[in-house]
């Protein structure tokens, strides 16, 4: 496939991607925490215990901005802190409670993807898994071009 083709797929994967991410994001105000709260707490419980520069890192965002999602998920009792091994930075992690508002908030997203995707072929939907691992297979870090 020319590079032309394969940008023309990348520009309609993306635009799809983030029309369907936009879609599906209707349904996480139910969680009663903000999309930027949903995500830090997202990293912890798929990631594991992170730094407040870790989960910056992995959000894009300044560490006073990480600070300030981190306090309010504190306060609602959906991340802890924890001494790191270090004892020089502190480590947080996704509470129990957090684990479980999460599971509720991916549930709610995937249950609306569900009653998406019943409009879809037979067909359609094995497209659609195809496709779903071949991007999986190219965000591997030990996939190779080509």
């Amino acid at each position: 496939m020319a590079t032309r083709e394969r940008k023309q797929v990348a520009e309609r994967l993306h635009s799809a991607a983030l029309h369907l991410l936009r879609h599906l994001r209707q349904v996480d105000t139910e969680s009663g925490i903000g999309p930027a709260r949903l995500s830090v707490l997202s990293v912890l419980v798929f990631g594991g215990p992170a730094t407040i520069g870790e989960l910056a890192a992995a959000d894009q965002v300044k560490a006073p901005t990480m600070s300030k999602l981190v306090q309010g998920l504190e306060e609602t009792g959906l991340v802890s802190r924890a001494a790191a091994v270090d004892r020089r930075s502190v480590m947080l992690r996704a509470t129990s409670h957090g684990r479980k508002v999460l599971a509720k908030a991916r549930d709610r997203r995937l249950d609306l993807f569900s009653r998406m995707l019943e409009k879809a072929t037979q067909e359609e939907l094995e497209t659609l898994e195809t496709a779903s691992a071949i991007i999986d297979r190219l965000l591997s870090p030990t996939s190779s071009p080509g």
